[in-house]
């Protein structure tokens, strides 16, 4: 099985042990509820690695959604690595901003998101998933960190997100329009998606033409590439008419099943009954939402854009300038 390896793993592949437990101290007076307690909802303030090991003794397998935005580093973000493995190489690295011109800033990134991602799987349920925003500059990189940690056939999906919706005219190359949200599973075989609300363009597709007591249906192609010897076959319309799979395609269904549909009144022959024959799928057949999708458009999702104004528009600023869309250290 291949291995991936970058400077300095050797000197982390355990790190999240050694950090020590912190107690998390709540402040009553920034938060809304009569009382302080770890059961509501938190807002941790302090060094990321430090406040994920002192949520692990309560939260430790109890949380069954993750969302993470490391930095993208992409060199102008001005990070520093700053975890202090007990190693003169990283020792060296600590509170060094890691720009473009650092040879050593892919190997930074993974050392510093290798314990990260193994303190966050801990705190997963068996059934729970974890999603992590990122964008071309390390998102093969973050791949195989997470292969390594949560295990690659707990892979779910590389969604792509359009977190812009107008071109870049100043751009170098190409004008980057998305950026990718990778999502594991803690065991996939117990996480199950929820699914989106059908939209009412989706339901229209569904309709009852011919008033089939079983409701509303749409058609599909009872035809495919994929051979199947019982495939080639021909069949006549209620007009006459006979019809028979193109060159290179094959009928889905045998002869027999295809005579048990067509009884069923579950072959559209279209409007005149001269069509060629398409199998009705009928809406109270179908799940109640949608199974979510890997493309996800901004018209559906929103875009970076619209989330400056989001938080403009809740959060007081002196200045909206000062808002800016970045990725959290």
């Amino acid at each position: 099985m291949p291995t991936f390896t970058f400077k300095g793993k050797v000197f982390v592949e355990n790190h999240h042990l050694a950090v020590p437990y912190h107690e998390l101290t709540p402040v009553k007076a920034k938060g809304l509820s009569e009382t302080a307690s770890l059961h509501d909802n938190l807002i941790v303030h302090g060094d990321n690695l430090a406040a994920l090991k002192a949520l692990l003794p309560t939260y430790h397998r109890k949380v069954k959604c993750i969302v993470i935005d490391p930095p993208y580093n992409t060199g102008n973000e001005s990070w520093a690595y700053n975890d202090r493995v007990n190693s003169p190489m990283m020792q060296d690295w600590l509170g060094k901003v890691v720009d473009r011109d650092d040879l050593t800033r892919h190997d930074k990134w993974c050392c510093m998101m290798l314990p990260r991602l193994k303190l966050l799987r801990e705190l997963l349920t068996d059934d729970g998933a974890i999603f992590v925003a990122i964008d071309d500059n390390e998102v093969h990189r973050l791949r195989c960190l997470m292969d390594e940690v949560f295990g690659e056939e707990n892979f779910l999906a590389n969604a792509i997100w359009q977190k812009v919706f107008s071109p870049k005219n100043t751009a170098k190359n190409f004008s980057e329009d998305h950026d990718h949200v990778l999502v594991y599973s803690r065991h996939i075989e117990n996480w199950v998606p929820n699914l989106l609300e059908r939209s009412d363009q989706a339901s229209s597709r569904y309709r009852n033409p011919d008033d089939d007591p079983r409701g509303p249906w749409s058609s599909s192609d009872l035809t495919a590439r994929n051979y199947y010897s019982q495939g080639t076959y021909e069949v006549e319309s209620p007009s006459g008419k006979t019809f028979a799979p193109s060159v290179g395609n094959y009928f889905r269904v045998s002869p027999s099943k295809f005579k048990e549909l067509d009884q069923e009144g579950r072959i559209w022959w279209g409007a005149k009954g001269s069509s060629m024959p398409r199998l009705k799928r009928y809406l109270s057949d179908v799940r109640e939402g949608v199974v979510p999708q890997t493309l996800w458009q901004y018209a559906d999702v929103g875009h970076t854009q619209e989330a400056k104004k989001e938080l403009v528009a809740v959060l007081n600023f002196e200045r909206s300038e000062d808002v800016q869309y970045r990725k959290a250290d």
